[in-house]
């Protein structure tokens, strides 16, 4: 099992603007928000496919959860 978003770090360098620096301890503090994020998604996605009885996650289940999870990551 994976701990962490692979090449986030890139991700977040190449998609930031070129004029901004970003520094280590903001990288780290937005890797943690994806992880906590991720984690919250899939807590989700968890209650909503044993509401249906379903001993996995399936798509179906993210995709039914990540509205709620959106609206509540935004505050």
């Amino acid at each position: 099992m994976m701990k962490k978003a692979p090449n986030l770090k890139r991700t977040i360098r190449t998609k930031s603007k070129s004029n901004v620096n970003i520094g280590p301890a903001s990288v780290a503090m937005i890797e943690l928000l994806t992880v906590v994020f991720l984690k919250s998604l899939a807590e989700e996605a968890k209650a909503q496919a044993f509401g249906e009885k379903s001993a996995t996650i399936k798509a179906q289940h993210i995709k039914a959860v990540s509205k709620k999870v959106l609206k509540k990551a935004r505050g």
